[in-house]
């Protein structure tokens, strides 16, 4: 497990680009709660496993992250994902927030100009 706020959320991005789910869920806390904007919030780590595994509607890219800011617990990530989403190569910009408890992401909020992600 990465020691601070910062190195654990560039371990999520390295993680999920490389698709290795489960030890990305691992860098949650039990009871995260991930918000997208215009949809439901995702709670849990089950449920946040099953997303990645099943649910997320961007697979095969990669995060470029442009800039980060940690303010005490919570980290601020801007970037540009690449990839695929729905068949579709795409790339769009995006800010992410990650807030901490414990050692662990606890709430985590993506603001996109998508509709989904």
């Amino acid at each position: 497990m990465p020691t601070t706020p910062e190195a654990t959320v560039r371990e999520y991005y390295a993680l999920v680009d490389a698709e290795q789910y489960d030890d990305l869920v691992d860098l949650f806390a039990p009871d995260i709660r991930y918000e997208r904007p215009g949809q439901g919030a995702i709670e849990g780590r089950d449920a946040l496993l099953e997303f990645y595994l099943d649910g997320r509607p961007l697979e095969d890219g990669s995060h470029e992250i442009h800039d980060i800011v940690v303010d005490g617990k919570t980290v601020a990530v801007r970037g540009t994902f690449s990839g695929v989403q729905n068949g579709e190569q795409v790339a769009f910009d995006f800010a992410d927030f990650h807030e901490f408890a414990d050692g662990h992401i606890h709430r985590r909020y993506t603001f996109t100009d998508r509709d989904e992600v």
